[in-house]
């Protein structure tokens, strides 16, 4: 099929026009989350505040590619439709696969070791680590593949599996973490008194989790779908622009909304009790209950 005959500006230009505003709103809300964490959170651990402002930095390097290859498809390339797909692969946007890919690696890895924090148990988040590493690998191995390419419609042919595979991979990542979770929260709902609001707390933590680690999956998924099936449009492109700003808002909002649902434990939780803000899922904070002990013993490792 000829990329020019069939080109349709909806589904390709505009598609990817959406996603990349939809993308910068969503970088709006990180760099105020950022902000936020900084001055919220002045005693965190030092590697924490360094995971967030390489996260930040990295979303910046983000928005700059996503924001270059859009200029290139809607001014240098105006009245050339057909390089959209039968012309060489932007660099910008192979670096910006790249980029997604570690935010996504980063923020799961450290969702992993949040994990490992409260169970004490060594496989779950070793199999977190190492698809979080797959992750990354597939993201360097496109950014490679990508820049040897003579189009997209090559990339397409030779490297598609590459693709499916990252996209796979962080979908399942983020169902692990999701399950992982719940069922934590789950095992201690049962040490919770029913008719009590703590329980009802916990309820809607896990409520929360579902929902977000379906999200996070549910985007991948859609992206890769398109990818496959819809060859001849940039439809995958709009979600890839917006799948690493949900990580990274995801991350800052689990860190800042600690403060929160203290308070909330502090109201609700009785003295045998207690609700360390530690744990997070792909988008909003979780908290275990656990006892007093485990809770002095993992807010010494990791400060609050």
């Amino acid at each position: 099929m000829d990329p020019a005959v069939s080109f349709n500006p909806h589904t390709t230009i505009g598609a990817f026009l959406i996603g990349v505003l939809v993308s910068y709103v969503l970088f709006g809300v990180v760099t105020a989350q950022t902000y936020i964490y900084y001055g919220r959170f002045p005693d965190d651990s030092p590697k924490i505040k360094a995971l967030v402002a390489f996260v930040w930095v990295c979303e910046i390097i983000h928005g700059l590619c996503i924001g270059h290859g859009l200029y290139v498809y809607t001014i240098c390339d105006y009245w050339h439709p057909d390089r959209i797909f039968g012309g060489p692969s932007l660099p910008s946007i192979d670096t910006a696969f790249f980029f997604g890919g570690l935010i996504s690696a980063c923020v799961q890895a450290f969702f992993g070791f949040r994990i490992y924090a409260f169970s004490r148990k060594l496989y779950i988040p070793i199999l977190i680590w190492i698809m979080a590493f797959l992750r990354l690998l597939a993201g360097f191995g496109n950014l490679i593949s990508a820049l040897r390419m003579a189009s997209l419609v090559e990339l397409h042919k030779q490297r598609l599996w590459l693709s499916e595979f990252a996209w796979s991979i962080s979908a399942v990542t983020d169902l692990t973490i999701a399950a992982t979770l719940v069922f934590y929260l789950h095992q201690q709902r049962k040490e919770v008194n029913k008719s009590s609001r703590t329980a009802a707390l916990v309820d809607k933590l896990i409520l929360w989790t579902i929902e977000t680690g379906a999200l996070t999956s549910l985007t991948s998924i859609v992206a890769l779908t398109c990818f496959t099936t819809m060859r001849h449009n940039l439809v995958f492109l709009a979600f890839f622009a917006l799948e690493a700003r949900m990580f990274t808002n995801s991350l800052l909002a689990s860190l800042n909304s600690r403060e929160t649902l203290r308070e909330m434990n502090e109201r609700e939780i009785s003295s045998k009790f207690s609700l360390p803000a530690m744990s997070t899922t792909p988008a909003v904070s979780v908290f275990f209950m656990s006892s007093t002990t485990r809770v002095s013993e993992v807010n010494s490792r990791f400060p609050p």
